[in-house]
């Protein structure tokens, strides 16, 4: 799989380049990616950003720096997705709009989340693994489910990074 007309930071860490799929792209210092992953046209990955296996990170999106993309993570573009025109001829690029979607500073999302065009997710947020974004997510805010609600608030000490704190112990749950 190919590796074209991209802007990659000197230091951009892929893998195995031979096993994804990334062209008309920026990707900034530092940023590492896993196989199988696609990145298309028109998207801008930020510095220190990680992009696990098995992604899809479509024309439209942009990660800001220290951005976590869990295994499997997939994003949209099109509000209403179809092959065919209304008069059944196939669409060309000029039959869609892409919707842009925006990834704030630090935020993470969970393996298996489907993130879907036109919103933004805020710096430091936290989106849980599987979760189906449907809508804006505050800065900090934790969502999960399907749609994504907001379940909490990720603790101001963390700076947008993981952290394990006591209370999340195995032992200190009921």
């Amino acid at each position: 799989m190919p590796i074209v007309n991209c802007s990659l930071a000197a230091d951009v860490k892929i893998t195995h380049p031979d096993l994804v799929n990334i062209y008309g792209c920026t990707i900034g210092s530092q940023t590492q990616i896993g196989p199988f992953v696609e990145i298309q046209a028109d998207t801008t990955i930020g510095a220190r950003c990680k992009i696990s296996s098995h992604s899809f990170v479509c024309s439209g999106v942009t990660l800001e720096d220290g951005v976590f993309v869990g295994h499997g993570v997939m994003f949209t573009n099109d509000m209403y997705p179809a092959s065919t025109n209304p008069d059944g001829a196939l669409k060309g690029a000029q039959d869609w709009e892409c919707l842009e979607t925006l990834v704030g500073r630090g935020a993470s999302i969970g393996s298996n989340a489907t993130i879907l065009c036109g919103i933004s997710i805020g710096a430091g947020a936290l989106i849980g693994a599987g979760a189906v974004v449907t809508r804006d997510v505050p800065a900090r805010a934790i969502v999960a489910g399907v749609p994504a609600r907001v379940i909490g608030e990720v603790p101001a000490q963390s700076n947008g990074h993981s952290q394990t704190h006591q209370s999340q112990q195995p032992e200190d749950r009921t």
